[in-house]
C-alpha cells in the first residue's frame, strides 16, 4: 500500500480483509475502487454483496448491473455469469431453489 496507494489489487485485498471485521471500512475501500477503478471487475460482486448485507438492496442492484456491463465490455464472461446469478438471486429470480 505504501508503494502504490492507488493499486486496484491492493485496495481490493484490503477491502476483502476489512469485510471480515469492519464492514463500513470495507465499504469505503470498495467505493474507492468503484469510483477510481471501474474496470476492476472483481470489485462488483463483493461490493454489491456487501451492500445487500447492509440492507441497501437498491445500491446492490445498481452495482451488480454496472458490474455486468463492465464485465461484458471487458470480455470477462465468467465474471458476467457470476454477477448475473447474484443479481437474479437478489431480484428473486433464482429458480434453482424451487
Amino acid at each position: 500500500m505504501e508503494d502504490d496507494p492507488n493499486d486496484a489489487f491492493t485496495l481490493y485485498a484490503i477491502a476483502t480483509e476489512y469485510r471480515n471485521f469492519d464492514q463500513q471500512k470495507a465499504k469505503e475501500y470498495y467505493d474507492k475502487l468503484l469510483a477510481e477503478h471501474e474496470n476492476y471487475v472483481g470489485t462488483y460482486y463483493h461490493a454489491a454483496s456487501l451492500y445487500n448485507e447492509l440492507g441497501q438492496q437498491d445500491e446492490a442492484e445498481r452495482i451488480y448491473k454496472k458490474g455486468m456491463q463492465i464485465s461484458r465490455q471487458e470480455g470477462n464472461m465468467h465474471a458476467f455469469s457470476e454477477l448475473q446469478q447474484a443479481y437474479n438471486k437478489l431480484m428473486g429470480l433464482d429458480y434453482e431453489d424451487d
